[in-house]
């Protein structure tokens, strides 16, 4: 019994070291994935902010607050909450936008009905929120649509159903053709 308790005793401090260098590369093993996440991050915004997309620096900064409340919330929530949440980061960085923004359908100058888009961000991107487990074409397709009915150039489809965000832009190819008609200039 004496060899034992002397065993555990001289073997403490070597217990502790053990401890001790595990806890410091635990430390530098997440210092690494840190710096590998940030640097994925940098990558994907510069490619988020690419100036040759029309309002790439709002569509970039949207997107930016949108991976933020992804990473803070994960997925399988309600796109409501999604929503709420993308409404307080985008106050936090000043971006002006209407939330919830009803527009009227017409087929033939009649009324049909009436949708609303999530979001309108300096009246200028159309930002459509989805919570589903992935996009599917009805998805761009509707989004299209909301463009079309808004007479809007540039939007941004966003699903937060997913392990990992999913973001598509989206562009009224038939409004740019019109306005590069009216104004060949540009």
């Amino acid at each position: 019994m004496i060899k034992v308790i002397t065993l555990i005793f001289l073997s403490e401090p070597l217990i502790h070291m053990i401890c001790l260098i595990t806890l410091i590369f635990c430390w530098l093993l997440c210092f690494v994935v840190f710096i590998e996440i940030k640097a994925c991050y940098l990558v994907f915004m510069k490619e988020a902010i690419n100036n040759s997309y029309k309002y790439s620096e709002l569509t970039g900064k949207i997107i930016g607050c949108a991976m933020k409340v992804h990473s803070a919330l994960g997925n399988g929530f309600q796109e409501v909450v999604y929503q709420r949440a993308l409404a307080l980061e985008m106050e936090k960085q000043r971006l002006v936008f209407t939330r919830e923004l009803e527009m009227k359908i017409y087929y033939d100058a009649v009324e049909v009905g009436t949708r609303r888009a999530d979001f309108l961000v300096h009246d200028k991107v159309l930002l459509e929120l989805k919570a589903i487990s992935q996009l599917e074409n009805i998805h761009l397709a509707q989004a299209l649509n909301y463009l079309e009915a808004y007479r809007l150039e540039v939007g941004l489809l966003i699903n937060f159903g997913s392990r990992h965000i999913e973001v598509r832009r989206i562009t009224n190819e038939q409004k740019i053709a019109r306005l590069n008609k009216t104004n060949p200039s540009s």
